[in-house]
């Protein structure tokens, strides 16, 4: 998720943006990811708005720009090598008079029609680690993962761990080739799994590159027998580069695609065949590529057999209407056929802190009354100002205890369609800039960060105590503060600006039901090796999933309204929230979840979740997504 890119690793969704503050000119504050605190007073802000609480997550999400930048150049020169070397066969081919796909009376074997149990799949994720871009294997492994967690269980290993027979232990399998295998990286791919994705009646998935060694590796007679199509001759692009692919078109939606320049590293062309013994090759998802005056159309995705390929690993670069979400749907085709179509909608609102304004949430929780719409608040239970920012340089902490006025409009919400969420103790981290001011609400309190030169915030990792022990000692004052004012214990967590260790993960799962929020997953994970900070995976979900911590994470795919772009992030409109869940409606049982801060008047929440209702979305409580007791 680009923002706020780390040279060393995976961004996470989106950074805190900022602006001036009114009056305090040499001062900048910024609210970050989806934590932004919530309309308290300041001197300069007599509404109750906070004046600095900005747009939340970032549209994009992947691998940083350096990272990227030089995978994608690797992968185009070893497909123009590739490339190159099979002209020339294909020529000695022609001149030998060779015959494509052999007749003869045999049999494809038949794919499985039988499927697990709902939320009983299990899956089997086979990544790449070899190379010197090896490592991204495990961070688009653990993507795929934690999706796979809304199915059922997963087990994820290395693909040169695979041995034979394992495919058909699993409802399904998912092979990322993120290594460009020849020249000189030799393919690591064990021959077994190559047969056993030919042979077996189970579903596969296949993300991005080795396809051709498949082929090669089976025989291209024998893969063009099962599948229809060839892959030894199927590139990334031409001569001419890899296009521009800005559109990705699933099931009426329009998906986008968008890269900076220099980093895609483009969309496999598929080379379908056709003629009498060829089986039927299905288009499942369609590429758009607007490089020339008109544009060019070819699959993204393609279906036969027992085969799903996708043309590209869709984790770099991610937004809320982006192809991802094809992805994302095509997991059921797999490992839930029979998923009844719905769409279901989520709100809470954000950042409320001792000194959010009573008045304004008393009117927000009426509009949502009125319409029936039940929500979360989000709730930091200790307002910290240590370097008084708002206060006349006069430190200052203030807790619900002192707030009896704003805790009994949050129990009047609570009794009219909320549901308590904790977000943190006091959002944000002792005396430090992290990375701004101190304030609550602005900066973080499970992770530290930076703001370079370009005004991106950047994430530097866990902060010094971090241990488990360290944010239990802060989650155990949060709940004490919230049950001091009698308030219910908090069932589900939002992480300040989304951004903790991995440890700290942990220790949220096991004090809460799930989590609603968008998360970091660092590489070592799956492993089972200590956590690299410096390398990360951002992500969201279209739908609830267990992730690799072992933890129930709810969606928050829509991010949140802000009017104004900030931090080299634009504005993000009620029509923005709602386009956004439009894309969404290509995940068949996909959510549009998003958060809204109470300092913005009831207007454009209306638009919001009326515009969303009108798209067929029935909106939900947070609370209705947890596991029965004793399930």
């Amino acid at each position: 998720m680009e923002c706020g890119t780390n040279a060393r690793g995976v961004p996470p969704v989106r950074d805190p943006r900022r602006r001036p503050r009114p009056g305090w000119l040499a001062v900048l504050a910024l609210a970050v990811a989806a934590l932004l605190a919530g309309g308290f007073l300041s001197p300069t802000a007599a509404d109750g708005r906070h004046p600095d609480r900005l747009p939340a997550q970032r549209s994009d999400t992947g691998v940083s720009t350096g990272e990227i930048r030089g995978w994608a150049a690797s992968q185009r020169s070893a497909d123009a090598e590739r490339r190159a070397a099979a002209a020339g066969k294909r020529t000695a081919r022609d001149r030998a008079g060779q015959a494509g796909v052999p007749a003869g009376p045999r049999v494809r074997p038949a794919v499985r029609t039988t499927t697990a149990e709902p939320g009983r799949a299990k899956t089997l994720v086979l990544y790449d680690t070899a190379g010197p871009y090896g490592h991204l294997g495990e961070l688009y492994a653990m993507g795929v993962a934690n999706l796979g967690g809304h199915f059922g269980t997963v087990t994820a290993k290395p693909v040169e761990e695979y041995t034979a027979g394992l495919l058909d232990t699993y409802d399904a399998t998912v092979y990322i080739g993120s290594t460009y295998y020849g020249g000189e990286i030799p393919d690591a791919v064990p021959q077994d799994f190559y047969l056993d994705t030919l042979l077996s009646e189970r579903p596969v998935i296949w993300l991005g590159s080795n396809i051709w060694n498949m082929a090669n590796s089976v025989s291209l007679q024998e893969f063009e027998y099962r599948y229809g199509w060839d892959p030894t001759t199927s590139f990334y692009g031409t001569e001419d580069g890899v296009g521009q692919v800005t559109e990705v078109r699933y099931k009426g939606q329009s998906l986008t695609r968008k890269f900076p320049a220099g980093q895609d590293g483009g969309v496999l062309h598929p080379n379908i065949k056709t003629g009498p013994g060829v089986p039927q090759v299905t288009e499942v998802a369609q590429a758009v590529d607007t490089a020339q005056a008109a544009e060019q159309t070819f699959p993204w995705a393609l279906r036969s057999g027992n085969l799903t390929y996708v043309g590209e690993i869709p984790f770099t670069y991610v937004s809320e209407t982006d192809r991802i979400l094809a992805f994302q749907d095509l997991l059921f085709d797999a490992l839930a056929p029979q998923t009844t179509e719905q769409h279901r909608a989520l709100l809470r609102l954000e950042d409320i802190t001792p000194l959010s304004d009573a008045t304004k949430l008393r009117a927000l929780a009426d509009y949502l009354k009125s319409r029936n719409i039940p929500y979360g608040i989000n709730v930091i239970p200790v307002y910290n100002d240590p370097k008084g920012v708002q206060n006349n340089g006069l430190p200052r902490t203030v807790r619900l205890s002192q707030r009896p006025a704003l805790v009994n409009t949050l129990k009047y919400m609570l009794a009219n369609g909320a549901v308590l969420m904790d977000h943190g103790y006091t959002h944000q981290y002792g005396n430090a800039d992290n990375p701004y001011n101190g304030l609550t609400g602005d900066d973080f309190e499970f992770f530290r960060a930076h703001v370079d030169a370009g005004n991106n915030v950047v994430y530097d990792g866990p902060v010094a105590e971090d241990s488990a022990d360290w944010a239990q000692s802060r989650i155990t004052a949060a709940l004490a503060e919230f049950a001091r004012v009698g308030l219910p214990r908090p069932k589900l967590w939002t992480t300040p600006h989304y951004a903790a260790s991995a440890t700290d993960y942990r220790v949220f799962g096991q004090n809460f039901e799930a989590r609603l929020e968008r998360s970091l997953y660092f590489s070592g994970t799956l492993r089972g090796t200590e956590p690299d900070s410096t390398r990360y995976l951002g992500q969201f979900f279209p739908y609830p999933v267990t992730d690799v911590y072992g933890t129930k994470v709810l969606p928050e795919n829509l991010g949140s309204y802000e009017p104004e772009g900030h931090n080299n992030n634009p504005p993000r409109t009620a029509a923005d929230l709602v386009r956004g869940a439009k894309a969404n409606l290509a995940v068949r049982d996909g959510f549009a979840s998003f958060y809204y801060h109470p300092y913005h008047s009831v207007d454009p929440l209306k638009e919001t979740v009326e515009g969303i209702e009108a798209l067929g979305y029935s909106f939900v409580s947070p609370e209705s997504l947890l596991p029965a007791p004793g399930a």
